[in-house]
C-alpha cells in the first residue's frame, strides 16, 4: 500500500480522494489551515492531520498530493521537492486511481461540464448506492443521507465528477464520459475562451470509449464526433410529459423514441431534467438495469450546496447554492421562482474571482429576472488581485433595483436581518464565503431576539 500527504487535505475534493484512499488500505497525512467537519472525518479513518503549513508534516517515502491553488512558495511543496518525493497534482491522483478501478473491472463513468457536474455525479453515485450496487465515487459535493463525498466498495462502478477548470480532464480515460453543457468560464485558465474549451473537450473525448452530450446545448454543438445524445426532443435519449408540481417533476424517458420508464424527482427546474436524462443514459449505457435504480430518483434532494436548505428561523427560510455563474443563477432563481413564488424570493450574490465577473458582467446583468429582490455583497477573491472598477457595488449599481450591502457575511447578515419578512426565500448564491450567510443569520436572530 502507498503513502500519501495531501496539502491543504480539507478541501471537498481533496478530502474526497483521500477518504478513498483510506478505505482502500493506504496511509493517509495531511494539512490544512483550519479544521473542518472533512478534516475530523479523515482523523477518524485513520489519517494524520496537521492545523497549519510547515515543512515538517510532510514524511519521508509520501507522494503529496497538491491542487492547482497550491503555490510553489508552500513550505511543505517545497520540503517535497527537497527530498526528491513524487508531487501529484490532486488530477493525476484522480487518474491514478480510476485506472486501477478499471484493471479491477469497474465502469468508469466521468461526468463533466461546465454546470451539473457535482448533481449528476451525485445522483448517479446516489443511486447505484441506493440500489446496493455498491459504486465506487470521487463526487465535488457530500451526497445527501449517505453523507460522504466519496467511497470505494466492490460494486461494478467507478463514478467521479472530471473538473475542466484547469484543463485536467483530458488526462482520463473513461468507460463513459457524460458531457453536461459548455459555456464560456475559467476565463483565467481558457485565454482564448470558447476555442480553447472546445480544443480541450475534443482531446478529452478522443480517449473515452463512450461520449454522451446534451444535444440542446450551443457549446455542446460546437463539438465533433460520434456522440450518444440526450435532450428534450431530438436525441437519443429524450424527455416527455414534464409535468412540475410543487412537490418535484415527473416525466418519462425514451430511448429512440420507446419508452423507457417514468421518472418522479424532488428537484425542480428544466436544468434537472436534463440533469436526470445524462444519469439515466449513462446508467443504461453502463449496462444497469434502470429499475433496479429508479424508486431512488425521488429520494435524492440535490447536492451539499445545490439548493441546499440551511435554515429556517424568525418565518424565513435560508438556501445555500454554489452557483457563480449566470447561467447556473438563472437555473437556481428559475426553479425556486417556481417553487416559492419570485416576490418571495431574496437573492444575495456574491461575485466569485474578478475575472469571472469582468468577463461575465452582461450576463450576470441578467441573471436575477426571476428574484423578487437581489442583494450583492463584496466579490470573494479566491487566489485573484482586485481589477480596478470590477466591484460588488458597482454590479449592484449596473443591475438596478438591486442593494449592496459591504463586509463579512457576519456584518451582511446583521444588515440584512432587519429588512426580511415572514416567506422570505433568501438564497445564498456563490462559491466563496457566501456559504455561512445562513449560520450567520441565525446568529444574529439569537442577537435581536
Amino acid at each position: 500500500m502507498g503513502k500519501y500527504h495531501f496539502i491543504a487535505i480539507g478541501g471537498i475534493g481533496m478530502s474526497g480522494l483521500a477518504k478513498y484512499l483510506l478505505e482502500d488500505g493506504h496511509e493517509v497525512s495531511g494539512s490544512d489551515i483550519a479544521d473542518s467537519k472533512y478534516v475530523d472525518k479523515l482523523r477518524k479513518l485513520g489519517a494524520k492531520v496537521y492545523i497549519g503549513h510547515s515543512e515538517d508534516n510532510v514524511p519521508n517515502g509520501a507522494t503529496v498530493i497538491v491542487s492547482t491553488a497550491i503555490r510553489e512558495n508552500n513550505p511543505e511543496l517545497q520540503r517535497a521537492r527537497e527530498l526528491g518525493l513524487n508531487v501529484y497534482h490532486r488530477s493525476d491522483l484522480l487518474k491514478e486511481i480510476a485506472e486501477s478501478a478499471q484493471r479491477a473491472g469497474k465502469c468508469f463513468i466521468g461526468f463533466s461540464g461546465t454546470h451539473g457536474k457535482t448533481t449528476t455525479s451525485g445522483l448517479a453515485s446516489y443511486v447505484l448506492e441506493r440500489a446496493n450496487l455498491n459504486p465506487s465515487f470521487v463526487d465535488g459535493g457530500i451526497l445527501p443521507d449517505i453523507n460522504t463525498n466519496a467511497q470505494h466498495k466492490g460494486g461494478k462502478h467507478f463514478i467521479a465528477e472530471l473538473d475542466e477548470s484547469d484543463g485536467t480532464i483530458v488526462k482520463y480515460s473513461p468507460d463513459i464520459l457524460v458531457i453536461n453543457n459548455l459555456e464560456e468560464d475559467h476565463i483565467d485558465f481558457y485565454k482564448n475562451g470558447m476555442s480553447d474549451i472546445i480544443k480541450t473537450f475534443e482531446t478529452a473525448i478522443s480517449k473515452a470509449k463512450k461520449v454522451i452530450v446534451n444535444a440542446d446545448n450551443k457549446g455542446v454543438k460546437l463539438l465533433n464526433g460520434d456522440f450518444i445524445t440526450f435532450g428534450l426532443e431530438d436525441a437519443d435519449y429524450t424527455a416527455r410529459n414534464i409535468v412540475y408540481s410543487s412537490d418535484g417533476t415527473t416525466f418519462e424517458i425514451c430511448k429512440e423514441n420507446k419508452l423507457v420508464t417514468d421518472i418522479r424527482i424532488q428537484l425542480s427546474g428544466v436544468h434537472n431534467v436534463y440533469n436526470t436524462l445524462a444519469v439515466v443514459a449513462a446508467l443504461i449505457e453502463a449496462g444497469v438495469d434502470i429499475n433496479l435504480v429508479k424508486p431512488y430518483f425521488y429520494d435524492f434532494t440535490g447536492m451539499g450546496r445545490r439548493f441546499q436548505k440551511v435554515c429556517e428561523t424568525n418565518g424565513f427560510c435560508v438556501y445555500d447554492d454554489y452557483a457563480h455563474h449566470p447561467t447556473e443563477i438563472k437555473a437556481t432563481l428559475d426553479a425556486a421562482s417556481k417553487k416559492f413564488g419570485k416576490e418571495n424570493i431574496v437573492a444575495v450574490f456574491q461575485p466569485h474571482r474578478y475575472t469571472r465577473l469582468k468577463s461575465l458582467w452582461g450576463e450576470f446583468l441578467g441573471a436575477f429576472e426571476n428574484a423578487g429582490r437581489v442583494v450583492v455583497v463584496d466579490v470573494y477573491a479566491a487566489s485573484e488581485d482586485e481589477i480596478e472598477g470590477i466591484n460588488g457595488e458597482k454590479f449592484a449599481s449596473e443591475l438596478g433595483g438591486s442593494e449592496y450591502i459591504s463586509g463579512n457575511m457576519s456584518e451582511v447578515a446583521q444588515k440584512l436581518l432587519p429588512s426580511l419578512k415572514q416567506g422570505n426565500i433568501v438564497i445564498g448564491l456563490g462559491a466563496g464565503t457566501i456559504t455561512a450567510l445562513g449560520k450567520e443569520l441565525e446568529k444574529a436572530v439569537c442577537v435581536a431576539n
